[in-house]
């Protein structure tokens, strides 16, 4: 990696920035994007699948999910929405710092966001990524992403940091309790009902290099103290890339059968690993879970995501305020305390046996 390369990698890789620690010119709201029309479809899909050689047969079949939807994933439209609520929650605050949106595999995509922001002047962004949970897939590959994205910049790049993991923050374990104990009231009785808690799976060498499993555990735990749960347990969901390749389980519909065999007939089912009912909520849960629950003779009832509920909202807005130096405290819950803004150089390796291009 030249010089000049190592200069231009974001403060969020420990670079050293040129500006003061507080200052920020914008805030970008960085995701993973989905098509918003059947053409784009599997070419979204080849993007997601880069370099994996997955067979144009199987993007096909992945194909049919968006199909449903006539090939209109929400995640875009649900990002707008939150963009459009935080924005509104920063200016009642005094935040007034522009908005942008970029995504990893779909328009708007990072180059032409941090291009645009460029020529709009801004020096210095403060990035909220979609994801609670640090691990390769959910913040590095962001990173490294942002970074691929300001060497395509014409002029002067952004520099763009980050706001920390929200894992354990009060707020977030609030409004996943509010979701959760609707669906409960959903199902009637809160006794005797389950709770399986769904997280996307990663690969089992991807989660030994980072802290996913750890902090989505203790998620599930505060959750879990708050309602006063007895049984509940952590599953996986939405696993892709070869059956050779161990990853994280049990898969929520094996979970299932395993909870019906031992006499669960009332389940609800938390996708705390989202923040937002897209593609993978909608089909892996609300579509094959269901069907699962409904062969089994479960009831069902699937809790919400935090979506754009104003407390959701104003926790983002509190975590830029931690990075503008307007707020001393970083609240958490739990004995973990609050995590880093700067990430470790060894910090959500891939995971692949193979060292991150960026460690170069």
């Amino acid at each position: 990696m030249t010089d000049a390369q190592t200069a231009l990698k974001p403060p969020a890789d420990r670079a050293v920035s040129a500006y003061p620690e507080t200052d920020f010119d914008a805030i970008i709201v960085v995701s993973f994007g989905g098509p918003e029309g059947v053409d784009e479809v599997v070419p979204f899909l080849r993007n997601v699948t880069e370099g994996r050689n997955i067979p144009e047969e199987r993007l096909k079949e992945v194909g049919e999910h968006y199909y449903m939807l006539e090939g209109v994933s929400p995640i875009n439209n649900q990002n707008r929405a939150l963009i459009d609520a935080l924005q509104a929650d920063m200016a009642e605050h005094g935040i007034e710092l522009p908005v942008y949106f970029g995504n990893r595999n779909w328009h708007p995509m990072l180059p032409d966001t941090l291009q645009q922001m460029a020529d709009d002047g801004v020096k210095k962004a403060l990035a909220f990524f979609t994801s609670a949970y640090s691990s390769y897939s959910g913040c590095r590959q962001y990173r490294e992403d942002i970074y691929r994205a300001q060497q395509q910049v014409e002029g002067s790049a952004p520099e763009v940091l980050l706001t920390r993991k929200f894992y354990n923050h009060p707020k977030w374990i609030e409004v996943n309790v509010e979701r959760i104990r609707d669906a409960l009231a959903e199902l009637g009785d809160q006794e005797g009902v389950h709770v399986a808690f769904t997280v996307h799976s990663i690969p089992l060498k991807m989660a030994q290099g980072c802290m996913y499993v750890q902090q989505i555990t203790e998620t599930m735990r505060l959750i879990a103290e708050e309602l006063g749960l007895n049984d509940y347990d952590l599953v996986y969901q939405s696993r892709s890339g070869p059956p050779r390749v161990p990853w994280l389980e049990p898969d929520i519909n094996d979970h299932l059968e395993a909870a019906a065999e031992r006499g669960v007939k009332d389940v609800v089912i938390a996708p705390i690993g989202f923040i937002s009912d897209h593609m993978e909520v909608i089909f892996d849960l609300d579509t094959e879970a269901r069907q699962t629950c409904d062969a089994l003779g479960m009831r069902m009832a699937r809790a919400g995501t935090a979506g754009t509920h104003p407390v959701f909202v104003s926790m983002i807005r509190e975590l830029i305020e931690e990075r503008l130096g307007r707020r001393d405290a970083r609240p958490t819950l739990g004995d973990r305390g609050p995590s880093w803004d700067i990430c470790p150089v060894t910090c959500c390796l891939p995971g692949t046996g193979e060292p991150s291009p960026w460690d170069a």
